[in-house]
Parts: C-alpha cells; structure tokens; sequence
C-alpha cells in the first residue's frame, strides 16, 4: 500500500514515514510545503511532492496520483492565528479529501483533535476554539464523504518516546499520548480494513497498540 502523507514534516508525521519505510508491505509518499524540507526523506527512499496546503485542489489531487491512502496529519501549528486555522486545519483538509476523490484514492486517516464534539468548540478557551471548530467540520465533512475513513483523536501529545501500550476507544479518558505512539497507532490502522468508517480517542494505556485497534 502506497501512502501520501500530508503533513509528513510535522512531528507525527515524520515517525510515521520512518515507520513506514520500515514496514514490508506500506509505501511512504510525502507532502511538503517546501523543497528544502526534501532530503531527510529522500535518504529514507520516501518519494516527495512539494505542495502547500493553501494550494488548489488540483495540486493536491497531483501529489495524490498512484497512492492507495492518504493520511492527513498537518496542521497551522500553535503560534498562528485563527486564520492559518481556517486555511490548513478545515480548507486545506477539505482540500486534501476533495483530492482524494479526484485521484480515486478511497483510504483516507485522520489525525484529529482528542473532542470535536460541540460541546468541545462551546467550552473551549477562546484561543483554542478556533482550532477545535475547525477539527469539527473537517471530521463532519469527512463523515459525509464516500472515501473509507478512520478519524484518529489522540490525547495530549508529547514527545516522550513510545511506549507502544494504548487504550483506545470512541471515548477515553483524557491522558498524553507520545507522538511515536500516534504515529504507530496510524500504522495498525491502515493494516486493518475493520478500521473503516470508525472514530476514537487514544491515550497512553495498558494494551498494546495492535491488540486495541484489532479491539474496535
């Protein structure tokens, strides 16, 4: 299975090319804004595709040719304003699984945020909120699509190595959960087509991240 990653430049999504090209049967494909962000992957054999998000549909569904998923792990990033928010967090994912259609690529994985419910976007602190309405309907606009989906909300995200043990469920208590461990929980998902069409939570936990996703 070949996999476009979009946000592959970003923290999770630079353990999950590794992860990838490590994997017998996964094919990692990146997405970056920018050509010097290029070598890293190419040493690990990756191929590239220099898009920006803010780009058309068409330059997304182009980087999209010939791959089998999409992962959709980017985002503006905590020190940009509520319109970076709009533009990548909502537009840019909207963009992305309107380019999956295009290229008829069926597989997409998103990587969301912990609660998009409306409860979430009303009780959060008016910095964040933004952020968290743009998750919503970008989950919501995904749920109404025809592509076979996995939404992914993981806990806190840290950068403490993996431990490899989850809970995961469609809800868990809040807890942290190390980006590793996310960028290896995307991995178990696109090996189980039980996956489709599901959404949960995943948090640092006692099981490991195989026998929790196999549990869905």
């Amino acid at each position: 299975m070949k996999v476009l990653i979009v946000g592959a430049n970003g923290q999770i999504g630079k353990h999950l090319v590794s992860f990838i090209q490590d994997h017998n049967d996964l094919e990692a494909k990146v997405m970056i804004r920018k050509e010097e962000q290029a070598a890293s992957f190419k040493e690990l054999g990756a191929e590239t595709a220099v898009v920006d998000l803010e780009e058309d549909v068409q330059a997304i569904a182009k980087a999209a040719e010939g791959v089998d998923a999409i992962v959709f792990t980017a985002g503006s990033g905590p020190n940009t304003g509520a319109d970076k928010t709009i533009l990548v967090d909502l537009d840019g994912a909207v963009k992305t699984m309107k380019a999956a259609e295009e290229a008829g690529v069926k597989r997409f994985v998103m990587i969301s945020s912990f609660d998009t419910t409306r409860e979430a976007i009303q009780s959060a602190p008016s910095s964040f909120a933004p952020y968290v309405a743009a998750k919503h309907y970008a989950d919501e606009w995904l749920k109404s699509t025809d592509l076979d989906y996995t939404i992914i909300h993981p806990g806190a995200l840290s950068n403490d190595d993996g431990i490899g043990k989850v809970n995961a469920a469609s809800r868990v208590e809040r807890n942290e959960i190390p980006r590793e461990d996310v960028a290896s929980v995307i991995v178990a998902t696109l090996e189980n087509d039980a996956t489709i069409g599901k959404e949960f939570q995943v948090v640092t936990g006692t099981n490991s991240i195989k026998d929790e996703i196999d549990s869905l």
